[in-house]
């Protein structure tokens, strides 16, 4: 599995498609998050945007691989190995991404809440925001495993359901996400850091299913 995850990494480093979704990042980052800002709400802008980044990456590294090259790495493992090491090789691109967004928007802000009156702990913060963008970053995972093939066939449907699914999942209450950024932007009112674990277990729990329907499917249709 290691030496899957790798290929599948390494090709999608060597394609360079991973760049439009990569630039996409750093614009939300730059428009939705400035210098001295309170570091709270800053921090939920970031996670927020790697979600549809994420699924970006998700449908790149599930459609990457030439037809011809993907029955060969089947026929040596399995479809469903080499469908669950492109959804890997997207999720550690994701996280690397969220790391370094979150080191960079907490080096940045303002360590104080939205009135800029109280004090926030920026390694507090920084641990919370890193865990709410690693949640986005699984429920992003999660949307393009499902809108992307072997669940959509068609290139155009992939991608107007994975934007919508990307919002919706973002605004929805009770989601994940929704819930990791408001605790986010929420605490930033009152300078107070809410670590965002209950929705990391359910963002993985939602991740690890989506990934084994489409790996099951991928069995059945590779």
């Amino acid at each position: 599995m290691t030496a899957l995850l790798r290929y599948q990494t390494e090709l999608l480093l060597r394609s360079q498609r991973w760049l439009p979704p990569v630039l996409l990042y750093g614009i939300f980052l730059a428009v939705g998050a400035q210098g001295g800002d309170p570091v709270l709400d800053s921090l939920g802008v970031a996670a927020a945007a790697l979600l549809p980044v994420t699924a970006w990456l998700v449908r790149i590294c599930a459609t990457q691989e030439p037809p011809a090259a993907r029955h060969c790495a089947a026929a040596a493992t399995s479809p469903a190995r080499v469908h669950l090491s492109c959804l890997g090789a997207a999720s550690v691109c994701a996280a690397v991404l969220a790391v370094a967004g979150t080191a960079v928007i907490t080096a940045m802000s303002d360590p104080s809440s939205t009135d800029h009156q109280t004090a926030v702990p920026r390694l507090s913060a920084a641990a919370a925001g890193l865990l709410a963008a690693l949640v986005c970053a699984l429920v992003g995972a999660a949307v393009g495993a499902l809108c992307t093939w072997p669940v959509l066939r068609s290139t155009g449907w992939s991608v107007t359901a994975t934007a919508l699914a990307a919002l919706l999942v973002l605004v929805t209450t009770g989601s994940p996400a929704h819930t990791a950024v408001y605790g986010l932007v929420s605490g930033s009112r009152t300078g107070t850091v809410h670590i965002p674990l209950l929705p990391l277990a359910a963002s993985a729990a939602i991740a690890a299913a989506a990934a084994a329907v489409v790996c099951r499917l991928t069995s059945r249709r590779g």
